[in-house]
């Protein structure tokens, strides 16, 4: 028998949820009441309980505190949340903070709360044997070809949200690292599923129906999951819901140590920007990145870096914010594919409002990387032109015009920006800092960096530190 509790502060309320069911048709039997959580705490203590069904607006302690209390002392212990509250808000923190289910009291009706109790039941007696079989050491072997695998995109995401789903009640949810599974023991009906995944799970999770699993160890499986996964979603997801993954190739993906090597790869060869106004371009820098499969953070590093370095000269400002903004939700390789076309289409806008050709626009880039990575040096404009085979003249009025301020004014920009990193991240005396920087003069350098910074570069040394 599953023994109750019912914590209510409203005595007729607590009384009538009480005498509404036939709890022993269901296996249930009340064990006690209470009518605040300090009472239900004491009661707790002396009398063995299996479900305590809780009431959110209690004075004093509320039921959020006392589902708190009853997960932390007694953890063997289910909470049912009892409310009149049916905003999700509510539900979302209740179920966030460990309670299986809720009951709406307002729509608690004779027709309805046999349904109700009886869904909660068989959910708690298929937990009991679920962790049955698995602490006598069954299941250790996936019986099942076919799982679903759940893994969190939202850090409020709680396992709670998993129960809601069909597949969840007639299957056992086996709890990994960071991720969950649900071995397809009986036929799953994708279309019906998909959908019920959509609805339930929203935006929070990211799911994969994994095959080939039958005999595999569950400690392997966990294994192999975990370090691949999270790659393998990352470039499956976003064309179909759950993405689809073959245990076999997830195992070969997890022995090639090259799958997240941090050597030169396509991504450090679109530093060149061609992709971004050429057709070709473009084809193979997705060709390289379908090949290679850089790591998620590289994608990610790399779609930031491309606002940090090149946003202010190819995008207008509202352009860089939403980009920026829409960054942050890119989960998925498909979504940063979307991400880095938009980029793509804005720096060919710019090209026309211009008036550039794609060779011009190409080599202004490509001047923008040299100037930058040579800034500590004694570079000018003509040793720029040549390296991107342009007349000093022809250059200098194209540069003017893609940048919009002087040649002159871009490189003490660049340097200026080099000694703050200097200043930063080494002890070197100010005059070194100012050489290393391309500055000859380094009083020059000081009266410089304080017109443009506002403080000597001491003082942004010193502030820099602090912080």
């Amino acid at each position: 028998m599953i023994k109750a509790v019912v914590v209510d502060d409203e005595r007729l309320v607590r009384k009538g949820f009480i005498s509404l069911i036939d709890w022993s048709s269901f296996g249930v039997v009340i064990v006690g009441e209470a009518g605040d959580g300090n009472a239900a705490l004491a009661l707790l203590r002396e009398q063995e309980t299996d479900l305590l069904f809780v009431d959110l607006t209690m004075p004093g302690m509320s039921g959020f505190d006392l589902i708190r209390q009853v997960r932390q002392r007694f953890p063997g212990i289910r909470c049912v949340v009892l409310t009149c509250h049916h905003e999700f808000d509510y539900v979302q923190e209740a179920l966030r903070l460990g309670a299986v289910d809720y009951i709406v009291k307002t729509l608690l009706e004779v027709e309805n709360a046999d349904e109700t109790i009886r869904r909660l039941v068989e959910r708690i007696k298929w937990e009991d044997s679920t962790r049955e079989s698995l602490s006598r050491g069954e299941g250790r072997i996936i019986a099942a070809d076919k799982a679903l695998l759940y893994m969190p995109l939202d850090p409020r995401a709680s396992e709670e949200e998993l129960f809601q789903l069909s597949v969840v009640k007639n299957h056992p949810l086996i709890t990994f690292q960071d991720m969950w599974i649900t071995p397809l023991h009986q036929r799953f009906a994708e279309e019906d599923g998909s959908r019920e995944l959509k609805q339930v799970l929203g935006g929070r999770w990211q799911t994969a129906l994994v095959s080939g699993l039958r005999d595999q160890s569950l400690q392997e499986v966990e294994k192999i999951l975990g370090l691949t996964a999270q790659h393998a979603l990352f470039y499956s997801g976003g064309a179909e819901e759950p993405a689809r993954l073959n245990y076999a190739e997830l195992k070969v993906m997890a022995s090639e140590a090259t799958m997240f090597s941090d050597e030169e790869d396509v991504l450090q060869g679109a530093l060149n920007l061609r992709w971004t106004i050429d057709r070709g371009g473009w084809e193979t820098f997705m060709a390289g990145v379908m090949i290679q499969q850089p790591s998620p953070q590289r994608v990610s590093d790399f779609g930031y870096a491309l606002l940090g370095n090149w946003g202010t000269l190819l995008l207008k400002p509202e352009e860089t914010a939403q980009l920026q903004a829409a960054a942050g939700n890119n989960l998925n390789w498909c979504q940063w594919k979307h991400w880095l076309r938009q980029f793509s289409d804005h720096a060919q806008r710019r090209m026309i409002e211009l008036g550039l050709s794609k060779e011009v626009m190409l080599c202004l880039i490509r001047a923008v990387r040299y100037m930058r990575s040579h800034a500590g040096d004694k570079i000018n404009q003509s040793d720029v032109a040549a390296a991107v085979n342009m007349s000093r003249g022809y250059f200098s009025q194209c540069f003017a015009r893609f940048a919009g301020k002087s040649f002159g004014e871009s490189l003490r920009e660049m340097r200026l920006n080099l000694a703050k990193s200097l200043l930063l991240e080494s002890n070197e005396p100010i005059c070194e800092i100012a050489c290393k920087s391309g500055f000859e003069d380094d009083r020059y350098f000081s009266r410089l960096f304080r017109d443009r910074v506002g403080k000597l570069p001491s003082e942004y040394r010193a502030e820099g530190m602090r912080t």
